[in-house]
């Protein structure tokens, strides 16, 4: 029974070995190894000489203007976004639970969006918003709604709001798809017993279809801040963060600094978004934790 017993422990380490190995080398190395390089001058274009600076790098990066520029445009960047894709899916969970001739295809064109990555969003959105032939200027020149066509892309105003439109459109599929699973969930014995109660539509969906899935809404809002932030795709291929730091926001930020081959500073800028991160999480899930007690 022993020699059996190591056998099969041994033969269950060597199925787990290539999945440890890969999430060791392609998660925690880089990890390490970007933290350690937070703390040193590291420049892409002089390698010779990486020598520990302590907290230069975090000094640099927190006196520059562009970095808080950054990080405003990031807070709007993410409650703007957030706000709209969160009611706008609810409302698609909503539609597409009702059973309707079609439902399936409405579906399927609904979720289509998450199936494509984020930089080909960016590059259609980008031909759409385009100052000179793109299709958003002419459907508002033939509708009479402006008189000269916008560059979208090229006012800090108007780009900001076409990123931000873009990936409203983006992750309006997240929330439809998460919060449909979650209505499923609820049993229909609840509503039953609600309709018998004389409850309109309106107080069986406050009294018991949010209640029922408010944890799982809790959980999937936390999910979507995390990558909404962690979301530089679109904004690097509609506007690559500009005109002139216009749509820059923290992860971009941090792209520039390794594209200029200043690595410290890049490891700087991703310790302070793993450290935003952190202190948010602990914060969201410290002001939901009642959801634990019902």
């Amino acid at each position: 029974m022993r020699l059996f017993t190591a056998r099969r422990a041994r033969f269950i380490a060597l199925c787990l070995l290539p999945g440890v190995v890969f999430v060791a080398l392609f998660t925690y190395y880089p990890m390490i190894r970007g933290t350690v390089i937070a703390f040193q001058r590291y420049n892409l274009f002089d390698i010779t000489s990486t020598p520990f600076v302590g907290l230069e790098n975090f000094r640099a990066v927190l006196s520059e203007d562009r970095f808080w520029t950054a990080l405003r445009n990031t807070g709007t960047w993410v409650v703007v976004s957030l706000f709209f894709q969160f009611f706008l899916g609810f409302g698609l969970a909503l539609l597409l639970r009702r059973h309707f001739r079609g439902r399936g295809l409405y579906q399927a064109w609904v979720f289509f969006p998450w199936a494509m990555s984020g930089f080909l969003i960016g590059l259609l959105w980008r031909w759409m918003f385009n100052g000179q032939f793109g299709v958003i200027n002419d459907l508002l020149l033939k509708t009479g709604l402006i008189d000269q066509r916008i560059g979208f892309l090229a006012t800090p105003g108007w780009a900001m709001t076409s990123v931000i439109v873009a990936n409203i459109w983006y992750g309006v599929t997240f929330f439809a798809i998460m919060i449909m699973a979650a209505l499923q969930s609820v049993p229909k014995e609840l509503y039953e017993a609600a309709a018998v109660d004389g409850a309109s539509r309106l107080r069986q969906f406050w009294h018991v279809t949010l209640p029922h899935i408010r944890p799982t809404l809790a959980l999937i809002v936390l999910l979507r801040i995390i990558w909404i932030l962690n979301f530089p795709d679109l904004i690097y291929s509609m506007t690559g963060g500009g005109p002139a730091g216009g749509t820059d926001i923290i992860t971009t930020f941090l792209i520039q600094q390794v594209i200029g081959g200043d690595y410290g500073r890049a490891g700087a800028v991703g310790l302070l978004i793993l450290g935003l991160l952190l202190s948010f999480s602990v914060f969201y899930l410290n002001a939901t934790r009642f959801e634990k007690s019902r």
